[in-house]
């Protein structure tokens, strides 16, 4: 046994080498211009050795080294970096053990581990370049299954995607409680960041709907987590932006499913009256069940636009709107009932928009399944497929904006900065902080008032865009907010954030960074994971320095 002076003495070199580590480990970062738009780096060369040591694996799904090209880019489509091999799993001990060969190969391996799921991601944050891409759509176990008591809930591989379980759970007359506004997304991939849109204000983000996780760390080791058993991972994972451990399996909690929806959009003029209304409506008990909201600029003709979908409440009056050449704001609301509130539906709907304040004749309603009204985006994405509009690039900027500052922020950037585009919606709802629960323990980085808004550039680079509309000129306008968001203190956190230097996420995460760099070194020592995000670097992980 060590005697006391021993174990001293022991703790402290333990603790001076961890100290040494991770000032190694942050020193590494990638120089972020060496990873500019539309780079292509080298494809590597596989060595004999790494691909004999992979194939020694026991996997029961399996491993490829051929055909990398998919696993290069991401939806930003901004960014090709090529792995050297692609994981397929069948069962989380394929992770596990590759995550662990990695591992042991200590500091004398440059290889990383990057989890894919549906490849949304906008910054090549997936990706690995000349390191092993785990395929988690592969991942089929646990198939899903349900616990339909009280507290009911789901448990479902975490390369499931959210689509499938709304199909699975409707079943059950059931539905997770918070959605995305695009489903086709993994389970996985959207509870490392965190799942947030119009429902958030009254259940908070997908990251707030979870009971429990299973883990593989970036030390290979297989964890069950929750609020009651390793709560420190099960939050640290929880918008950690997969730095801490792969997220393989996960339990949701489920409500009663409604099976129709009034969805309903309206006009304003001015952003006050806009923003009031959406601040009324997520703090009022008696309320829609999803609230949103988008920036309109120069459209032309944009209440006729509608009409394939929404009918107008008045359609004399809705005729007679014009929307060229002005910056509006969009409420965009729904209710949902099932079948035995059809006799008071409308009423209660009335009810709601009479405490509103847009302007009367650009009233539009639809009422559609409910189905439909979660999965809206995908019916975009087959008709932006069928025009080969889709796969291009997505230079989005998402941004949280404090309610102290929104208006400012509007101001500035709505009526300066983005006056003369008209590429791309521009999202911008509230949602209250106040009623979420577990948030401020988790990795999720956001403004500290109750009130915050999601605020999100959403252009594309359309081939036969050019000037103002173009992807440098939407780069050039991404970067104009940036830089005036640094000016302005306003308080402006990122969302789904990209930053390309180690400094630069200290002040991201500001007080939080010193819990978020130890949990890194408790979970991940290596960096093995997730080297696409450039928080904490691994030597020649993306190419060297």
């Amino acid at each position: 046994m060590f005697n006391t002076h021993s174990n001293r003495s022991f703790k402290l070199k333990s603790l001076a080498i961890r100290s040494l580590l991770l000032a190694f480990l942050l020193k590494l970062t990638v120089n972020k211009h060496q990873l500019c738009s539309n780079h292509t780096l080298p494809t590597p060369n596989h060595s004999s050795t790494f691909q004999l040591s992979m194939e020694k694996i026991p996997f029961d799904g399996n491993i490829s080294f051929e055909n990398l090209g998919n696993a290069a880019k991401d939806f930003g489509n901004r960014y090709h970096l090529i792995p050297s091999a692609i994981l397929h799993p069948r069962s989380v001990s394929d992770i596990s053990f590759i995550i662990k060969h990695v591992f042991d190969s200590g500091l004398n391996s440059d290889l990383t581990v990057a989890a894919r799921g549906h490849g949304h991601s906008l910054e090549g944050q997936a990706l690995a370049h000349q390191g092993i891409v785990v395929n988690m759509q592969s991942l089929k176990s646990p198939v899903t299954s349900f616990f339909t008591g009280e507290n009911p809930y789901a448990d479902v591989s975490a390369g499931e995607l959210w689509i499938n379980i709304l199909h699975d759970s409707l079943k059950h007359g059931l539905a997770p409680k918070s959605w995305t506004d695009y489903l086709h997304l993994t389970v996985g991939g959207t509870l490392s960041n965190a799942g947030i849109s119009g429902q958030a204000f009254r259940h908070g983000p997908q990251i707030n709907n979870v009971y429990q996780l299973q883990v593989v760390t970036g030390r290979g080791k297989v964890v069950t987590c929750s609020e009651e058993e390793n709560d420190d991972l099960f939050h640290a994972v929880l918008g950690g932006l997969g730095q801490f451990g792969i997220i393989t399996r996960a339990r949701i909690a489920l409500e009663a499913a409604p099976s129709k929806v009034k969805w309903i959009r309206a006009l304003y003029s001015d952003f006050t009256t806009f923003s009031d209304d959406q601040e009324h409506l997520i703090s009022s008990e008696n309320s829609f069940d999803y609230v949103e909201g988008f920036v309109i600029i120069n459209r032309t003709g944009l209440l006729n636009t509608w009409r394939s979908s929404f009918n107008p409440k008045d359609s004399v009056q809705a005729n007679r709107f014009v929307s060229d050449g002005r910056i509006l704001f969009c409420l965009e609301v729904a209710k949902y009932f099932s079948t035995e509130d059809y006799d008071h539906i409308d009423q209660d709907v009335d009810g709601l928009l009479s405490r509103l304040n847009y302007i009367r004749s650009t009233l539009f309603v639809s009422e559609v399944s409910y189905v439909d009204f979660l999965d809206r985006v995908h019916i975009s994405e087959i008709k932006l497929r069928e025009k080969g509009l889709w796969e291009v690039p997505h230079p989005w900027l998402n941004l949280i904006v404090p309610r102290s500052s929104i208006h400012e922020f509007a101001r500035e950037v709505f009526n300066n900065i983005v006056k003369d585009t008209s590429n791309g919606p521009i999202l911008i709802y509230p949602v209250n902080k106040s009623r979420w629960i577990k948030t401020n323990r988790t990795s999720l980085v956001a403004p500290e008032e109750d009130v915050i808004y999601l605020v999100a550039f959403l252009s594309s680079d359309i081939s036969s865009s050019t000037g103002k509309d173009g992807l440098e000129s939407i780069l050039t306008r991404n970067n104009r907010i940036l830089d005036y968001m640094e000016r302005s203190k306003l308080g402006i956190k990122q969302y789904l954030p990209h930053y390309s230097t180690t400094q630069e996420w200290k002040v991201h995460f500001g007080a939080h960074w010193e819990v978020f760099s130890k949990r890194k070194m408790m979970y991940d020592p290596l960096a093995i994971l997730a080297p696409g995000q450039r928080i904490f670097g691994r030597a020649y992980a993306f190419g060297g320095q």
